[in-house]
């Protein structure tokens, strides 16, 4: 099992342990799968990350402190790209719609076609004859982690040989992955299906695997898809129009309110909590929101850990809650008597479906949802228009504006 401790004080002694491989080792070493227990090239930051147990901001600025902008220049866009990819789902919410549906159906599907079940069944249990494949699948499931490498080959080799539905490997891995995150798993499996960069579908090659795997696997040429085709004609209208990122309703000071916790982001003291009338907090479980099967336990133990800790360091004895129907939260807020209840901002994915289903009884009883927003994502999500390359190329102007000045002094290198 990957040791992984969910606190705070966890998260932010690993990122101080890697910062001495932010710089050339990590951008050298990042594409190599070393195999389960031995990531060393890469910083496992990402289930801390995803839950704001550490922040992008503390890492990019130590990256930059050790490394200086040129030889930081890589860890930091990967860690800007997390960023991209969630503003894109949120300039393109009817991409979560279409997939979440999309999953519905093929899940319908499995349902009646027993070969596809079968098949299905063999990817997820690491079954499937090909030893890499079930060896990532095995990794997976064990230890709630894969590498990116990984997880690239792995999308490809579900999809193009063998054939797969996308939507349900993506669900897998949603199901499984610690660091699972709506965003970033949606458009990582659409990028390898060509549906993100149109007509660019990722394809895994056996010399790749076996040159980034340092020759623990050795896959046979015949054994993949040879020439791939994308899946553009699933989407024939292309993708959908930009729409506005949402509109935040900030908390009202003078307000009975209720602090609400989720994994979205995990850092609650960093907000003004002293400038309301905090009448109760809770904290929300809701990883089993991710997919109608079985969510991984590594998965759901992280989850109730990291809420835990995020209680005890705001201060608060909150009650821990479970998502079930959504009217439920409005009748918690009314018996707490509250008429405001606030949350740091929860982007595109289930529980964001889950809150917007909940609405309606929360307005009935004249109580209002409203959120907290990072500076951090309001600086990268209104460039997160089409490719990676335009935030890119914003990078400078991007950290400038979210870092602290020390920080900002070794931005010109970019």
């Amino acid at each position: 099992m990957t040791d992984w401790t969910a606190t705070r004080a966890a998260g932010e002694a690993r990122m101080a342990a890697f910062v001495p491989r932010m710089g050339r080792r990590y951008a050298n070493g990042r594409n190599t799968d070393e195999g389960p227990g031995q990531h060393k090239a890469v910083s496992q930051l990402s289930p801390y990350l995803r839950r704001r147990l550490v922040l992008e901001s503390d890492v990019v600025a130590a990256a930059l402190a050790a490394h200086g902008a040129e030889g930081a220049e890589k860890f930091v866009q990967e860690v800007v790209w997390r960023g991209y990819f969630k503003g894109w789902l949120e300039r393109r919410p009817q991409v979560w719609a279409s997939t979440r549906d999309g999953l519905e159906r093929d899940l319908a599907d499995l349902d009646k076609d027993r070969r596809l079940r079968r098949a299905v069944a063999d990817a997820e249990a690491g079954q499937t004859g090909l030893p890499y494949m079930d060896a990532w699948a095995e990794e997976l499931v064990e230890t709630g982690y894969l590498h990116n490498h990984a997880r690239m080959w792995f999308a490809s080799i579900w999809i193009f040989t063998l054939g797969l539905p996308w939507r349900l490997g993506a669900d897998f891995f949603l199901r499984h992955l610690v660091d699972g995150d709506p965003a970033s798993n949606t458009l990582g499996w659409r990028w390898v299906a060509g549906l993100h960069t149109r007509g660019k579908p990722y394809q895994a090659q056996a010399w790749n695997i076996a040159t980034f795997t340092n020759q623990r696997f050795t896959p046979r040429e015949a054994d993949l898809a040879g020439q791939i085709q994308g899946l553009e004609h699933q989407e024939p209208d292309g993708l959908p129009s930009l729409m506005p990122l949402r509109a935040v309703v900030p908390p009202k000071p003078g307000q009975p309110t209720a602090l609400l916790i989720t994994e979205e982001d995990c850092r609650v003291e960093d907000f003004d909590l002293a400038a309301l009338d905090i009448r109760a907090a809770w904290t929300l479980e809701a990883s089993h929101l991710r997919s109608a099967g079985p969510v991984g336990d590594p998965v759901v133990q992280f989850e109730r850990a990291a809420l835990a800790d995020a209680a005890g360091r705001a201060g608060f004895a909150a009650q821990a809650m479970r998502a079930g129907v959504p009217p439920d939260l409005a009748a918690w807020a009314a018996r707490a008597g509250v008429a405001q209840i606030v949350t740091p901002y929860v982007p595109q994915g289930p529980l964001r479906d889950w809150l917007e289903a909940a609405t309606p009884a929360l307005a009935a009883r004249g109580i209002t949802l409203t959120e907290w927003k990072r500076d951090w994502d309001s600086a990268i999500w209104p460039h997160a228009t089409a490719g990676f390359f335009k935030v890119k190329e914003r990078i400078p102007r991007i950290l400038a504006e979210v870092l602290p000045p020390p920080a900002q002094g070794v931005l010109p290198g970019f």
